[in-house]
């Protein structure tokens, strides 16, 4: 990661502007800066040390109060000016225990020691070089399904390896699920600055992005990062089979006229998404509808809501995004929950960032890199702890343990104050498991939606939807003249709807069978050579933060694997059976403590028969430690000529 250069700075007026412009900063990031700046370690300890951050708030003043904050803006304008000047800073990439010892000051609390490899990568202190051939003795053409942010990852990392592929896509644009998925109020609840490549940074204009801003940063990333021309658009790979004679995969694609066309490579990587496929649901009576019935993933272009009779089926994050952004819009609003979730207050969510904030991105040495690693702890591993079961805790089935029961405590808190004075949709939205059982969700304006006089919330299920609106369970009928499913996707079935046959003819859906897929770090299963998987079974961070981190060590993983193949003139490698099962046994073995499995608990993470396949049960640390470097002991391997496996 490269830092501003200080010339840069020189062109600034900064006599009459650093000072107004550091005080847009957050302090804990600022802090760290000043250290690596000067050396000076009184900026380490009390009373400069930065506080924990309550809950998941932005901590800009780092819980210190207004007197030590200007001085900390006094001394940070005063070490600035110097390094713009010339002078080096006094610690220009710290590792190891001061490492450790930084992050612990800007979180605000002690980070473990099995953080730091990985943030010395992120932070750039230790940086990753990316991957390429040491020697060409196989070529090598690899065919990427899919360019949003895993596939355009995976293009990237293709091109820096300088190995030939080609990109194949069903949509006429890069995005994925950003470029699909259109509806109103549409956005990320991670932040923006944390929701990015690391290696490609935006001056962000809300600290949490919404939809077009997101699909606009993914096609300038693609614009500048990859190499559009080997993109192929409109092009839907419907089937995939292993070749064992040639050793290659055969893809069936479907082009944009509707010819199908067979596309040749040695290696596949899949890009396909969990949050890609539409799932909707059958619901009697709904070919009598008469009126405007969709997924939420297929919105309308131009749809007009002016004094319409709206339903939306569904109360996830989907739902919770439509329904505050279109309520001033409609007649009535009917929301149909299935279950409540727990919601977390964000001062933050549609919050714009200030152009000093960003001024500060730019030009401040490390300052970015502090700053998102301050929201890369804050939503990511810093709450995985809190979401082991503690056998000894007796929560009542609503909490596993006294961490888990404060957050409840917290969240209820806040719940019930936003719901003052309406005790039946108290009772309606506090949910009865423990708070992070499901996706935490961040409050957008929801409990204000649901307050208004023209909005109804529906517990009981649907029955069936009439020619004039939708029955409930109850058998209520209430009237509707369009209806949203927001019923989310086929997350539990990965590469869905397309046929995968490997070795032997053996079909991949198959052998993972209807809702119960298993890979090796979510990337490679056996029986299917040179077949890698991005956001694959089990890959999903339920605790929270940004897939994109996640996507990015899978990323480097395949693309080690492919570099290897390529310098060691190997034509296949295969995860070995017994180093697949053992990784799922500790995966579900992991799973077993955590609070996804606790109690029955329902959601779209676990299958039928109650296991998780959708999230991990690692923090990004371990993750990023599994990930970090490809083990050729893990892969049965063959060469350029037929041989024994190994």
């Amino acid at each position: 990661m490269t830092e501003p250069n200080p010339l840069d700075l020189r062109t600034e007026d900064l006599d009459d502007r650093l000072e107004q412009k550091l005080t847009a900063g957050n302090i804990p990031s600022l802090v760290a800066m000043l250290y690596q700046l000067t050396g000076d370690e009184r900026w380490l300890a009390d009373p400069y040390r930065p506080r924990r951050a309550p809950q998941i708030d932005n901590n800009d003043d780092g819980g210190l109060a207004p007197e030590i904050r200007a001085q900390i803006y006094a001394a940070a304008a005063t070490a600035v000016r110097a390094w713009a000047a010339g002078r080096p800073p006094a610690v220009p990439a710290p590792t190891g225990d001061l490492l450790l010892q930084l992050m612990s000051l800007v979180a605000g609390e002690p980070v473990h020691g099995d953080f730091e490899p990985m943030m010395a990568d992120e932070l750039g202190f230790r940086p990753h070089v990316p991957r390429a051939p040491h020697t060409v003795k196989r070529p090598m053409r690899v065919a990427i399904i899919g360019a949003g942010v895993s596939g355009l990852l995976a293009a990237r990392a293709m091109d820096l390896a300088g190995v030939d592929h080609v990109v194949l896509e069903k949509n006429d644009d890069v995005g994925g699920t950003w470029l699909e998925n259109h509806y109103p109020g549409c956005g990320v609840d991670t932040p923006s600055q944390l929701y990015s490549f690391s290696f490609y940074h935006r001056d962000w204009s809300q600290h949490f992005g919404k939809r077009d801003e997101v699909e606009t940063y993914l096609r300038e990333m693609a614009a500048e990062c990859v190499d559009r021309s080997v993109i192929r658009f409109g092009h839907e790979v419907t089937e995939a089979e292993w070749d064992e004679d040639e050793r290659c995969w055969q893809l069936r694609v479907t082009e944009p006229g509707g010819d199908s066309v067979t596309v040749v490579a040695d290696v596949v990587i899949t890009a396909t998404g969990q949050l890609n496929r539409p799932k909707l649901p059958e619901v009697a009576g709904a070919e009598n509808f008469g009126g405007l019935l969709f997924h939420s993933a297929r919105w309308p272009e131009d749809l007009d809501l002016t004094g319409r009779r709206v339903s939306v089926v569904g109360s996830g994050a989907t739902a919770m995004q439509i329904v505050p952004a279109i309520v001033g819009d409609v007649e009535s609003l009917t929301v149909y929950q299935r279950s409540p979730h727990w919601i977390a207050p964000s001062n933050d969510y549609f919050r714009n960032i200030d152009s000093d904030i960003h001024w500060l991105n730019r030009h401040l040495p490390f300052y970015r890199r502090w700053n998102r690693f301050r929201l890369a702890w804050t939503f990511n591993d810093r709450v995985h702890p809190s979401l082991h079961v503690d056998p000894e805790w007796d929560g009542g089935g609503h909490s596993i343990n006294r961490t888990n029961d404060r957050h409840r405590q917290y969240f209820t808190r806040y719940l019930t104050e936003q719901l003052d004075g309406r005790p039946d949709l108290v009772a309606k939205t506090l949910p009865d498991y423990p708070p992070y059982g499901k996706r935490m969700l961040l409050d957008n304006g929801w409990f204000a939606a649901l307050r208004e006089p023209h909005v109804e919330l529906v517990t009981d299920g649907i029955a069936e939807l009439t020619v004039t609106g939708v029955r409930a369970a109850d058998g209520t009928e209430r009237p509707a003249d369009i209806v949203v499913m927001a019923t989310g996707f086929e997350a539990r079935r990965p590469l869905y709807p397309i046929t995968v046959r490997g070795r032997d003819g053996r079909l991949l859906h198959e052998i993972w069978g209807e809702e119960d897929a298993r890979a090796y770090l979510g990337v490679t299963t056996p029986g299917f050579p040179n077949l890698f998987l991005t956001y694959g079974p089990n890959s999903n961070i339920g605790h929270g933060g940004s897939f994109i981190t996640i996507a990015e060590c899978q990323v480097r993983y395949i693309a080690d694997l492919v570099c290897t193949m390529i310098e060691r003139d190997l034509a296949t490698v295969e995860c070995k059976q017994e180093v697949h099962d053992r990784y799922n046994r500790e995966l579900d073995q992991a799973h077993a403590r955590m609070i996804w499995s606790y109690g029955g608990m329902r959601s779209w993470y676990r299958n039928a028969a109650g296991r998780v396949v959708t999230n991990m049960p690692w923090r990004v640390a371990d993750y990023w430690r599994m990930t970090h470097q490809v083990e050729l002991a893990d892969f049965h391997t063959e060469g350029a000529v037929a041989e024994a496996r190994h």
